[in-house]
Order: structure tokens, then C-alpha cells, then sequence
């Protein structure tokens, strides 16, 4: 058994100066060392050999398998270096080379202006106020004072998912859930993405964002409203902004207003964006109607607030001289690298 033990060795180690790759060495341990393996049979026959023999004849084999294990993982550190220096010579890097730009996003143009929105009203004492965009017709229409009959729905060109569930076409309905839920004094602003089906051209598209703002309170008034607005105005687009207030109709709100601002592309002598007249709405605003407090539960005869709306695109658009509101859903880097 010894001379077996022996030739089995010599025969391992012979097998292992040929092997190039992990999978030979493995099969070369599976030969000599596996369930079914040389090695393991002459283990297997010590059962035969004298008992008096048998502690000895253990030690050999044991012997023999501790050498094939040094010769196996010899050869394993071998292989692995061998590959290493192969790979280092086919994937030469030269270390003095520049390292490659790693390319950086940047905010929307919608997230910028949105952001400094946030600023100029938080530094006014305003908080956030956000909700669901698929909305309950009571908050979107009903609790604004615009019931189901009322001719301001159909120039809403309102998204409906049901007869009481509507894409909302408006954040107004985050004054009223804000109204249900805390009493006055309140400051609020509302950001939020709204729907309509609109046509899509340079000024008008189905998804929009907007921005509601609230203020109730005693003895608030159209004043502080227009101040208000007016600062807004020229914290945004600069000192030099030329603001106009117009008589309107919301049916939220009484009395109400539109404010325009003096076109920033032809500094109010008439072009294709503001379609010849000199200024660009951007914002609908007013006191809040009486009966909306009504429903909210809040004595009119002891509070009065005003409300404002505002599209972020067109205060976008005014912000950074864009004429065109599809460029911000077209996802152009050229486009948005400018910002």
C-alpha cells in the first residue's frame, strides 16, 4: 500500500505541472481527492490492512493527502498569478491620464423658480400645504363655491375619473382642506401639479403646475393683498417689474382681480407671446368669498383672507425669457443645460 501511495503522489503532482486553468485543478482534486476519488479508496480499504498496521498506514495516508493538498493549493496561487500578469499586460492603464468628467445633473428650470418661490413666501411667514391630485369634486368645485350647474366647470375642461372624482383642475382645494382643518390666523402656499384639457401650443398645456396661496385672518384686505403680490413680483423678476391689477370674476373669491406683468420679450409693445397686448397674465387672485368661509367654518363676520393661484410655467417663462411651454416636458438637455 505504501508503494500505492507513492505512485498515486507522483502521478498527482505529474497531473499538476500540466494544469493551466481553476477548472483542471479542479478536476485533478476531484481525481485524487473526492468521494470517489484515489485517495479516498485506499482510506476506504484501511479496514483490510492488520490492526497492528493500521495506525501506521493511516499516518502515510495522511501524509500523502496533506502533500497533494500543499501541491493543489500551490499550484491554484500559481494559476492566479499567471492570470494576473496576463491581464495586466492586455489592459496596460496608463495613470497619468486625466480621469473622465463625471457628468452632474441640474435642477429643472421648474424647480428653480419653484424653489425661490418657496423662499420669498417662507420668509414671509407662509408654510406649505400639500394634497392628492386625484380629488374629490366637493374640495375641487363644490366647497369653492362653483356647484354642479355652475358655467365656470365647463371653461375648467375638467378631467373626470367618476362623477365625483376629478383630476384636479386647481390647488385651491388645499385652501379649503387647510380651512376644514386649522382655524384662522392661517398663511399658507400650495405647490402642486394640476389638469386641464387644454390644447398644447407655446402657452397652454394638460399638465401644468400651480401655486395657490391663502391668508386668513382679522381684518385683512385688498391692500395686503396687492402689497403682497407687488413684492412678490419684484423679488422674482427684478425691481424694474411692472405689475397691473384687473377687475375679474372667480367665483371663490369676491371681490377679484388678474395680475399681469409688462411682457419680459417685448417690454409691452406686443408680440407673439403675449399675443400683441404688451403684458402676460399671471396670476388670478381676490378676496375669499364669503360663503367659502361659510363652508369651512369660519365666521366671515369676524375673518376675511384673500387667495391668489399662479402658474409655475409662466412664472417660469417670465423668469428665464422662455416663449414656449412645451420645452419644459420635451426633455432636451440642450435645453435644460442652460439653467
Amino acid at each position: 500500500m505504501k508503494e500505492q501511495l507513492e505512485a498515486i503522489l507522483a502521478e498527482a503532482k505529474e497531473a499538476l505541472s500540466s494544469v493551466k486553468t481553476a477548472r483542471e485543478l479542479g478536476d485533478v482534486r476531484v481525481k485524487y481527492l473526492g468521494k470517489k476519488g484515489a485517495l479516498t479508496a485506499i482510506r476506504k480499504g484501511l479496514k483490510d490492512v492488520a490492526p497492528e498496521d493500521r495506525p501506521a498506514m493511516g499516518q502515510l495516508i495522511n501524509d500523502v493527502v496533506a502533500q497533494l493538498e500543499q501541491a493543489l493549493t500551490a499550484r491554484g496561487e500559481e494559476i492566479e498569478r499567471i492570470a494576473l500578469e496576463e491581464k495586466l499586460a492586455s489592459e496596460t492603464l496608463d495613470v497619468t491620464m486625466p480621469g473622465k468628467p463625471i457628468a452632474l445633473g441640474k435642477k429643472h428650470p421648474l424647480n428653480v423658480v419653484l424653489d425661490e418661490f418657496k423662499e420669498i413666501f417662507l420668509g414671509l411667514g407662509f408654510s406649505i400645504a400639500e394634497g392628492p391630485e386625484v380629488e374629490l369634486d366637493h374640495y375641487n368645485f363644490e366647497a369653492l363655491n362653483i356647484p354642479k350647474d355652475h358655467p365656470a366647470r365647463d371653461t375648467q375642461d375638467t378631467f373626470y375619473i367618476s362623477d365625483n372624482v376629478v383630476l384636479r383642475t386647481q390647488t385651491s382645494p388645499m385652501q379649503v382642506r387647510t380651512m376644514e382643518k386649522k382655524k384662522p390666523p392661517i398663511r399658507i402656499i400650495a405647490p402642486g401639479r394640476v389638469y386641464r384639457s387644454d390644447a398644447v401650443d407655446a402657452t397652454h398645456s394638460p399638465l401644468f403646475h400651480q401655486i395657490e396661496g391663502l391668508v386668513v385672518d382679522k381684518d385683512i384686505r385688498m391692500s395686503d393683498l396687492k402689497g403682497i403680490l407687488e413684492l412678490f413680483a419684484k423679488k422674482l423678476y427684478g425691481d424694474d417689474t411692472v405689475v397691473r391689477f384687473r377687475p375679474h370674476h372667480f367665483p371663490f373669491t369676491e371681490p377679484s382681480a388678474e395680475m399681469d406683468i409688462q411682457c419680459y420679450q417685448c417690454h409691452g409693445e406686443g408680440c407673439r407671446l403675449c399675443k400683441g397686448e404688451g403684458w402676460i397674465e399671471i396670476l388670478g387672485c381676490g378676496m375669499v368669498h364669503p360663503h367659502v368661509l361659510e363652508v369651512c367654518g369660519i365666521d366671515p363676520n369676524e375673518y376675511s383672507g384673500y387667495a391668489f393661484g399662479i402658474g409655475l410655467e409662466r412664472m417660469v417663462m417670465g423668469r428665464f425669457k422662455i416663449d414656449d411651454i412645451r420645452l419644459f416636458y420635451e426633455n432636451d438637455v440642450r435645453f435644460l443645460h442652460q439653467f
